[in-house]
């Protein structure tokens, strides 16, 4: 199964496609990270969701856009396992979190997602993630949940960099990927998902871009 957006060189409206529409098929990449009590997407908690918008800069080069991120209050009955707290360092009950339900991180995420979707002439984002299929399965579980009918993600494809990583530099760890791509990575703030998100749009982005300079894709101007 598949899906195509465009099959010409034309934009939505007739005109000709935005520069990001026509690198990646009409959709718009959008870095997505989760933090969250356990690895099953059906019954564990969401605790942390992050998204990094992507944007083009007039040479046709990659830069990290606009930074959405949110505390997420556990749905109700979600399960929450206490090594995945430990191993995050998520601390439920501090009484600075501030967290928000699963539904209003989503909405807000969702309104800054089709806002860069219009202002790039694209039809629907793509989730790119380290090891992106986890993310996808979180937010695609939290729509289901909320019953949500404006989800602007692609609901099966994404992009992973874990994969790109291990094509680009030899490595699939995202601390080791982003070492490897002279990224600065400080481990005491991994496993926030704003940290994580940010990261891994930098990796993202470099990878692209490189692959650009290096010959590998030239836009329709060029």
């Amino acid at each position: 199964m598949s899906e195509d957006l465009y099959d010409d060189q034309e934009g939505p409206n007739g005109g000709p496609r935005h520069p990001m529409a026509e690198r990646f098929r009409g959709y718009l990449p959008v870095v997505v990270d989760v933090e969250t009590g356990g690895f099953n997407s059906a019954t564990d908690a969401l605790l942390e969701i992050a998204a990094v918008t992507i944007g083009m800069d007039e040479k046709g080069f990659l830069f990290p856009e606009h930074t959405y991120f949110f505390r997420v209050e556990p749905f109700e009955g979600a399960n929450i396992e206490q090594a995945a707290l430990e191993f995050t360092g998520i601390k439920l009950d501090h009484p600075l979190r501030m967290a928000v339900s699963e539904e209003s991180a989503l909405t807000d995420i969702f309104r800054g997602v089709r806002k860069a979707l219009k202002a790039n002439g694209c039809k629907r984002a793509i989730l790119v993630g380290h090891n992106s299929s986890f993310d996808l399965g979180f937010l695609n579980a939290a729509v289901a949940r909320h019953d949500m009918k404006r989800n602007p993600f692609h609901p099966f494809s994404s992009f992973d960099t874990a994969t790109l990583a291990g094509l680009a530099y030899g490595q699939t760890v995202l601390a080791r990927a982003c070492q490897s791509a002279d990224i600065d990575f400080d481990g005491r703030e991994a496993h926030s998902a704003r940290y994580d998100t940010e990261k891994t749009a930098e990796l993202f982005c470099g990878i692209v871009n490189r692959w650009k300079e290096m010959g590998g894709w030239q836009d329709f101007n060029d």
